[in-house]
């Protein structure tokens, strides 16, 4: 079955502020950005699906990661905007981001922080800021520094 970027299911809706990367990931994307001196609004940021799914538990909203087809069926507006943005550099932030971009999995531990050749532009691969946001103590901070030596490598790129 095929399944449809903005499907009806009553577990699936869209981001209200239309916008990505607005919540505490988004603040934790914006921190990084600065910190590894890349301004943001010099970015095109995306998401990789264009729908929010989630599962209710009680008042809050669980993220539920997309599923294979569910990254397919959006894949065509990542197409879309990679013509529009003719962007040299693709940063994929997570395993959905991953997939979407490249239509395949591949390991992030071991792919991250590089260039990668991808048709007509390049990629690099880090985690998702949400990842860091569920870690505690050192392990969170170690990831964050992670986060934005990956990020730096994209501006030393575009440089």
């Amino acid at each position: 079955m095929r399944r449809s970027c903005s499907s009806a299911n009553s577990r699936v809706t869209r981001n209200l502020t239309g916008k990505p990367f607005v919540g505490p990931a988004g603040r934790l994307l914006d921190r990084a950005l600065e910190d590894a001196r890349i301004e943001r609004k010099k970015t095109y940021v995306t998401n990789a699906v264009k729908h929010f799914k989630f599962v209710r538990h009680g008042k809050i909203r669980l993220h539920q990661r997309p599923d294979a087809s569910e990254i397919a069926a959006c894949n065509q507006w990542l197409v879309h905007e990679r013509s529009a943005v003719e962007p040299r550099l693709i940063v994929a932030m997570g395993a959905t981001a991953v997939r979407g971009v490249f239509g395949k999995t591949m390991v992030i531990g071991r792919n991250r922080g590089r260039v990668i050749d991808l048709e007509g532009a390049k990629a690099l691969i880090t985690v998702h800021p949400s990842y860091i946001l569920r870690l505690n103590g050192e392990d969170k901070e170690r990831e964050y520094q992670a986060f934005v030596d990956d990020l730096k490598v994209a501006e030393n790129f575009l440089r």
